[in-house]
């Protein structure tokens, strides 16, 4: 296993924006409210030692939602009143702050709560704003809809009076801010998240009593993923359990928690001992994706919200801040993969590849009818990305009811060619009948060395840069004779590292992989492997299986290939890690770094994560420049380096503030 001794001492004084939230459904006797505040404090003393920021029970939790007409009974909310000072006191030394649900009635009107309890204070109250008052549900009543109130009152246990008021952001930091909606609000036309997360909430917090119906579970998870979704935010919730009445329906006490569209993690529904799920939520992310990735900050000037926020601010020195330190090996990190461009599901990774395949041969079909080429010009190596571009060529041909042979597929042997290689690609052109051309590229090559006065035995840079302009020369002038177009082969990960030869590879006249990455490239060949005949399988296969290698080195005397890319720059994987999180989320190198040793534990050692960081950081800044003018080409998923559309930075940009961050992390492995 990988050491997390130096992780421990990068993050001893940073959290990176991650909070553990959770939520609990406790068990419960209706109206009982002694043994409910026993199961409330039980669950808050257990999300304290878990070093839990914020957790939520839910709706009603002192006295039970089902109550009925004792809600009437004024002992029932004077016993609730007294057993919410008694959890402030039972818990005033503790850090988390607790959003418990009771009845808070305010002159002769009763309203359905959220109380925030945190060091022994109720730091505000939230009413619900929604009430349900059909079918099963008539919470009208009892209760009054708590939309235009605001109020203060008083509690013995504290010198401050307490506002009663749904429109409270209460804050932590910068990252952390929450907000609370309960129940029948999220199900409301605008909930009121919408409104809470344009005024800065990046999390919600949601108590409620929900019932079960056939088919309902499914659809309050969409509910609650696609509002966090909607609102980039977190959604913490937690319903009601079995121990509700069930004299007309049953609670199945659902918590779940999302983040920015995913459920991040749920209980197990109809649990008769209660349940508490937690998760780690990276706020410093989905502010991130707020600025970066949506409209958001447009919805932010656009708000035309009639109400004023108040901002109920918490000592930090009081709050449970994520120890990163203590809890480095505990992190709920289910949510982030090792592989964050490809699905772990293999029906969603199916539907992806068939969406992205469609994508590409759209693009590149619109192109073909634009410039109404006769053919398309295809190198093939025999390698993942070649191999990509000619089955979507494959693809475009058949949209258009065009024929194979308008494919003009050439294979350039080189000085680092190996059997395998060309084999594949011969004989997959074959099976696939597409038009095949050889032109062997050594004797340019070595002319060209005698031009410029090249020593052929020095296997420099230039070295490898003739044979791959000489290529995309051949490729170019062929394309021209041909009435054709280029087609580009590189992909995603090949352009945010520069891992291409400018005015060589780097160039074509359309590139259907390039925001494709390298850890995708092959589940894509593989999921059109699996429509092919078995010939055609046992090629693409065996390609997918092949070391990633330029091939512009001579080969090993055993015929092996002798320049295997990885062992240059590093894991593609890893690389496309970093590539994700710093594109999509800005993550700075620190967390890179930590966010990897969490998710590859195990498989890469320390040293080698950041060593591929490094080299991560400085080909992206240095490489600009190829990004600068790349060939178009269809965007399809949340990340593209296009310097048209997503990507914008000057070539000279210095990289010194992030180098440095990896170079503080080497001098701490050191």
């Amino acid at each position: 296993m990988v050491k997390n001794t130096t992780m421990k001492s990068i993050v001893a004084k940073n959290n990176f924006g991650f909070y553990r939230v959770a939520a609990a459904t406790p068990k419960l006797n209706i109206a009982d409210i002694k043994f409910n505040t026993k199961q409330i404090i039980k669950y808050i003393t257990e999300a304290e030692n878990c070093n839990c920021t914020a957790l939520t029970l839910p709706e009603l939790s002192l006295t039970g939602y089902t109550c009925a007409d004792l809600f009437h009974s004024d002992l029932l909310i004077n016993k609730a009143y007294e057993a919410l000072q008694e959890i402030a006191q039972q818990t005033a030394q503790f850090k988390v702050i607790s959003i418990v649900g009771a009845p808070i009635k305010i002159k002769q009107k009763l309203f359905n709560c959220a109380v925030i309890i945190h060091a022994g204070e109720i730091k505000g109250i939230v009413p619900k704003i929604n009430l349900p008052n059909y079918r099963e549900f008539y919470e009208k009543r009892w209760f009054d809809s708590g939309a235009d109130i605001y109020e203060k009152i008083n509690f013995p246990i504290q010198k401050n009076d307490v506002l009663v008021s749904p429109y409270q952001i209460f804050s932590i930091d910068n990252n952390f801010k929450f907000g609370i909606e309960i129940c029948e609000d999220m199900w409301s036309v605008i909930p009121p998240s919408s409104q809470l997360t344009l005024n800065g909430a990046t999390m919600i917090f949601n108590p409620s009593a929900s019932n079960e119906l056939v088919a309902k579970d499914e659809y309050r998870k969409n509910l609650i993923s696609q509002q966090s979704g909607r609102c980039i935010c977190g959604y913490v919730y937690a319903s009601s359990g079995v121990h509700e009445s069930t004299t007309d329906v049953v609670y199945g006490g659902r918590s779940l928690i999302a983040a920015n569209g995913a459920i991040i993690t749920k209980n197990h529904r109809f649990n008769q001992h209660g349940s508490i799920i937690f998760a780690d939520i990276d706020c410093q992310r989905l502010l991130n994706s707020r600025n970066s990735e949506s409209s958001f900050g447009i919805s932010c000037s656009n708000n035309l919200s009639i109400h004023e926020f108040e901002n109920i601010i918490f000592n930090q020195n009081r709050i449970n801040m994520l120890n990163l330190k203590e809890y480095a090996d505990k992190l709920e990190f289910c949510y982030i993969p090792e592989k964050p461009f490809v699905p772990n599901d293999e029906d969603k990774r199916n539907q992806n590849c068939r969406e992205i395949f469609n994508i590409q041969t759209s693009g590149l079909a619109k192109r073909i009818n634009h410039t109404k080429a006769k053919k398309l010009i295809v190198g093939i190596s025999g390698g993942l990305d070649s191999t990509l571009a000619l089955l979507v060529c494959v693809e475009t041909m058949k949209l258009l009811y065009r024929n194979v042979n308008d494919i003009v597929a050439i294979t350039m042997p080189g000085f680092g060619t190996t059997d395998r290689t060309y084999n594949n690609a011969v004989n997959l052109c074959k099976k696939l009948g597409v038009e095949m051309r050889e032109i062997n590229i050594k004797e340019a090559c070595l002319q060209h060395f005698s031009d410029i006065d090249h020593d052929v035995n020095i296997h420099d840079i230039t070295y490898e840069n003739v044979q791959a302009r000489e290529r995309t020369k051949i490729l170019m002038n062929l394309a021209n004779k041909e009435q054709g177009i280029l087609i580009g082969t590189g992909d995603l990960s090949e352009i945010a590292l520069g891992w291409s030869t400018y005015n060589g590879d780097h160039m074509s006249m359309y590139a259907v992989n390039c925001s494709i990455p390298k850890t995708l490239i092959r589940y894509l060949i593989e999921w059109v492997a699996e429509l092919e005949n078995v010939d055609i399988q046992n090629i693409l296969h065996d390609i997918i299986d092949t070391p990633v290698s330029p091939e512009l080195l001579p080969n090993n005397a055993d015929a092996d290939i002798n320049q295997k890319t990885e062992d240059i720059i590093g894991p593609y994987e890893l690389h496309d890690f970093f590539l994700y999180h710093f594109v999509k989320y800005g993550a700075e190198p620190k967390k890179l770094y930590f966010l990897a040793q969490h998710v590859f534990a195990g498989k890469y050692t320390n040293d080698r994560i950041v060593w591929t960081l490094k080299k991560f950081i400085w080909r992206f800044f240095s490489q600009q420049f190829k990004r600068s003018c790349i060939p178009d080409g269809p965007k399809v998923g949340t990340i593209s380096l296009s310097p048209r559309g997503d990507w914008r930075m000057p070539s000279d940009c210095s990289y010194n503030l992030w180098i440095n961050e990896v170079e503080e992390i080497e001098r701490q492995l050191d």
